[in-house]
């Protein structure tokens, strides 16, 4: 980012769009200063002396006019929130006017000429991180808040924004530096006959820590998953109720059904919750030879879809026997998670026997589940199976610390390796310079995951995420 904290910044603070209410936000040294051109109060008062924190009745006034008798763009509401006690932990004005775009790019702009000038994306919570009032793993936070496409997902990041990743990560590294401390004090008076930490106390304080950080990264691959979702696509070959299945599933006619096979050309995607599990769900075209250049380009998205899906729902009509094609489709990605469901299931069933007895004991190493996407037969069973397929049964997001970013977990495996290291240098009663190089590449690798330690790199890399104006 090139922005300097010394500057007064602005944007729009809600979505583009026509809307009740829309915020332009305005953060910095002479935010008040800024605002105080363009707001005249209805009560008449400053906007220098009202009360933080509290909503007065404005209007906004068009700056290309003396401030005496500008034109008046809009009414609004108006809230000064005073350093340090604001998002960014500066001085804060927010004013609340109409939400129409219009509307709120002629605020923005008459805030502009008046000396502030337009944020970069994620430059507010920047700031709020620069100036200590979040740290980096609850400013990661507040976007997880905003993209949580799922109860699950929104619980873990409010406890994250709550602190209680950061807090566990905070209480391992203090514990690491009181160990170095002790470390490093020995090797600077190893002339002398002083005993600053047994090698007892300093494994136990290597072990306690290597058990957390091994909890938290066994946590991650859950925690992503409630974060991030996954992609499941439905195969099949054609005229198997694919689409039916996901308008059944969705509740909506998504996807158009026809009794002719082929109907569905290309890849639909539609993104839904399931047990509180956010799933990208793509309907696929019908997999099967064909001289149809169209339907080929079809069939070949829906083999890109295969290989590119977390999981395979595959999808076989249970009122007629198996085919060749049934058949080549079970058999293929054994090494992806796969959910075979048998559709139909409202009809008699009309399987051989030998497929039948393959499919009642379970098809090669997946699970089996019998729905009707018509009448809506067996779709809990089915929701049930795709999360235990995707999430550990006993995983259920509390208060307890969970991770859910990629860059989390690599720091936590650095910090790991680095504390088996120096549990073995301990161990086989190495010098202590052996023991304390790795605890502060231990400490260091922790310090990344909540800012303690950062670069303008790792920086630029979280905030250009955020929308501008958050």
């Amino acid at each position: 980012m090139s922005g300097q904290l010394e500057d007064t910044i602005c944007a729009i603070a809600t979505p583009v769009g026509d809307g009740g209410i829309g915020i332009v936000r305005i953060s910095g040294e002479k935010a008040i200063e800024v605002a105080s051109g363009l707001v005249r109060l209805r009560s008449g008062r400053s906007l220098v002396s009202v009360k933080s924190h509290t909503l007065y009745q404005a209007d906004i006034l068009d700056t290309a006019a003396a401030r005496d008798t500008g034109r008046a763009v809009d009414e609004a509401l108006v809230v000064v929130m005073r350093s340090p006690h604001s998002y960014t932990a500066e001085d804060v004005v927010e004013i609340h006017c109409h939400g129409g775009p219009l509307v709120l790019q002629t605020v923005c702009e008459a805030v502009m000429r008046r000396g502030a000038r337009l944020a970069e994306p994620g430059e507010f919570t920047k700031r709020a991180f620069l100036n200590g009032r979040l740290d980096l793993t609850q400013a990661e936070a507040v976007l997880d808040t905003i993209c949580a496409k799922t109860a699950g997902s929104l619980r873990i990041a409010q406890a994250q924004l709550r602190g209680t990743l950061s807090k566990e990560i905070d209480r391992m590294r203090d514990r690491l530096i009181r160990l170095l401390a002790h470390v490093e004090a020995a090797i600077d008076f190893t002339e002398e006959d002083i005993t600053f930490i047994q090698p007892q106390e300093l494994t136990a304080g290597l072990q306690q820590t290597l058990a957390e950080i091994a909890r938290l990264v066994d946590s991650a691959q859950q925690g992503r998953i409630l974060r991030e979702g996954v992609t499941a696509a439905i195969i099949g070959r054609p005229n198997v109720g694919k689409s039916s299945l996901l308008n059944a599933l969705l509740k909506s006619d998504r996807a158009i059904v026809t009794p002719v096979p082929g109907t569905t050309r290309d890849v639909l995607e539609e993104v839904l919750n399931i047990r509180g599990v956010p799933i990208r769900l793509l309907d696929t075209a019908g997999v099967r030879h064909t001289d149809d250049p169209v339907e080929q380009e079809g069939v070949r998205r829906s083999r890109t879809a295969m290989a590119d899906a977390e999981l395979l729902l595959v999808l076989v009509d249970g009122s007629v026997p198996l085919n060749e094609e049934d058949r080549d489709l079970l058999a293929q990605h054994t090494e992806k998670k796969r959910l075979v469901v048998v559709n139909k299931n409202d009809l008699p069933r009309r399987l051989d026997p030998t497929d039948q007895a393959l499919l009642e004991r379970g098809a090669p190493a997946c699970p089996v589940v019998w729905i009707s996407a018509m009448t809506g037969a067996g779709l809990d069973d089915l929701r049930d199976r795709i999360r235990t397929m995707i999430l550990r049964p006993d995983f259920e997001p509390g208060e307890a610390a969970v991770v859910t970013r990629l860059r989390h977990q690599a720091a936590l495996v650095r910090a790991h390796d680095a504390l088996t290291g120096a549990a073995g240098s301990v161990e086989a009663r190495l010098s202590g310079e052996f023991v304390a190089v790795d605890l502060r590449a231990a400490i260091d690798a922790l310090g990344e995951i909540t800012g303690a330690v950062s670069t303008d790199d790792i920086l630029d890399r979280i905030f250009r995420e955020f929308c501008i104006g958050k």
